[in-house]
């Protein structure tokens, strides 16, 4: 039930009007829309550090967790006047003001919205030309369980070892996992996305009874997806740190590699995430510090290229790329 109380907290210089803080968000232990609020202030150090300074798409959910959503890129009319934006564009080119993550005040700002996801762009909005950000995807498919998706994480990490580059783990906060590389300046989202499908296609060549890099559903079979496409240009992702819209409020939460195997991702909530941080750090910290170089993926991606294999197709909101096979599903196809 919503409530007509308000309160107004003083954040980082700015004060934030929050309406109805007792309203319930997650109802499987009651939680708030100030419990939410508390959360991420409980951990602005790494929150920061994984979304500052980003372009945000809100996923906003007026009526909690089990109510309905909509997003909403562009910055309503009525926001206060130091809330930050920049302007975004969708593949087509349309642009939009949309807000930046640019300290603990804004995402707070947009928790009183009811934004129960943070969508994050893979660049600042002060370097939109050098993504940081390679995302691996682990989507499972039909009759693909967490365990499965626990081997492949481990056999990605591996790969990446063997070429020198630092790979990071976290929860989806959802059904799977997602692995993180930070990159070093100078590569743009076509690199970034170009780097994920070498990737995939090298996983899959590994390991075909598990992994697949086919993009349409009915070729995957039983196998672990490893959406490149995630890191296609203008594509936003779940934030690091974001509680999703769930009734027991789980968290995107980051993880060190000795703990993947044993994790529950159920367990990791916004009630549960703060003593962990506080008890042992943030899992991340090391990332930020050392982006690594992905030139030799870009260079198995122009190898794939010149042995004919072309590229990997684009989703149906991205106009016809360059070495592109048809975008129709090979079903479709033979018909």
């Amino acid at each position: 039930m919503a409530t007509t109380d308000k309160i107004t907290l003083s954040l980082g210089g700015h004060d934030v009007a929050v309406s109805s803080p007792t309203k319930v968000f997650f109802s499987k232990r009651g939680e708030t829309k100030l419990d939410l609020i508390d959360y991420y202030r409980a951990i602005e150090g790494p929150l920061m550090k994984a979304i500052g300074g980003r372009p945000i798409l809100m996923q906003r959910f007026p009526d909690g967790a089990s109510g309905k959503s909509f997003f909403q890129k562009r910055v309503p009319k009525g926001a206060p006047d130091w809330l930050q934006t920049t302007t975004v564009s969708t593949p087509n080119g349309t642009t939009s003001n949309a807000m930046v993550a640019a300290d603990i005040a804004h995402v707070v700002w947009a928790v009183n919205m009811g934004c129960l996801g943070f969508h994050g762009w893979p660049h600042t909005a002060n370097n939109p030309a050098s993504t940081d950000e390679l995302r691996i995807d682990l989507d499972p498919s039909k009759g693909v369980g967490l365990e499965e998706i626990k081997t492949v994480a481990f056999a990605v990490r591996d790969l990446l070892t063997e070429l020198g580059i630092a790979v990071y783990p976290k929860t989806s906060g959802s059904r799977g996992l997602h692995l993180f590389v930070h990159v070093t300046e100078g590569y743009d989202s076509y690199d970034v996305r170009a780097a994920a499908v070498a990737l995939a296609r090298e996983m899959e060549r590994r390991f075909p009874n598990d992994v697949t890099a086919k993009w349409w559903k009915e070729e995957r079979g039983e196998r672990v997806f490893i959406d490149f496409n995630q890191n296609a240009p203008h594509k936003t992702v779940f934030a690091t740190w974001s509680a999703r819209a769930r009734v027991g409020a789980q968290v995107s939460c980051p993880l060190r590699w000795d703990e993947v195997a044993r994790v529950d991702p159920d367990d990791l909530t916004i009630a549960t995430v703060p003593s962990r941080i506080a008890e042992h750090g943030n899992p991340w910290d090391e990332m930020y510090g050392a982006p690594q170089d992905i030139g030799v993926l870009l260079d198995w991606y122009r190898r794939d290229l010149a042995d004919g294999l072309g590229d990997a197709p684009w989703p149906p909101v991205y106009p016809k790329m360059p070495n592109e096979p048809s975008r129709v599903a090979p079903s479709r196809a033979k018909e």
